[in-house]
């Protein structure tokens, strides 16, 4: 009596065990689970890409500035670092121009689809 019992209890606890392993096979198998799966699958991609891309142009800004330098030691840039000021362009709008004064600016036609 007491070995069928025991067999009994067993094949209960087995077939428990068994049905809570499907059922949460099942609810992984959903396709909401599937999609929100995916997504964060999706974003721990993309934080793992930025990351990288991040200290790949760190290590490509460092490196610039490093050559950089060297070729300014080489060809001598560095020994007198005060640059020449920019240059300063003329602007467009010239003032002492008298066309580009207000009141003359009504009698001129700028009016590219007009007969000439």
């Amino acid at each position: 009596m007491f070995r069928r019992t025991f067999w009994f209890t067993s094949g209960v606890a087995a077939g428990v065990w068994a049905t809570t392993k499907v059922n949460r096979k099942l609810k992984q198998l959903t396709p909401e689970n599937l999609a929100a799966t995916a997504a964060n699958k999706a974003l721990d991609a993309g934080h793992r890409i930025k990351d990288r891309a991040v200290g790949f142009a760190l290590d490509v800004r460092d490196n610039m500035a490093q050559r950089e330098a060297e070729l300014g030691d080489a060809l001598g840039i560095n020994e007198n670092p005060e640059l020449p000021s920019p240059r300063r362009y003329a602007a467009i709008e010239n003032r002492t121009n008298p066309k580009s004064v207000e009141s003359d600016r009504t009698t001129y036609s700028y009016n590219r689809n007009e007969d000439h």
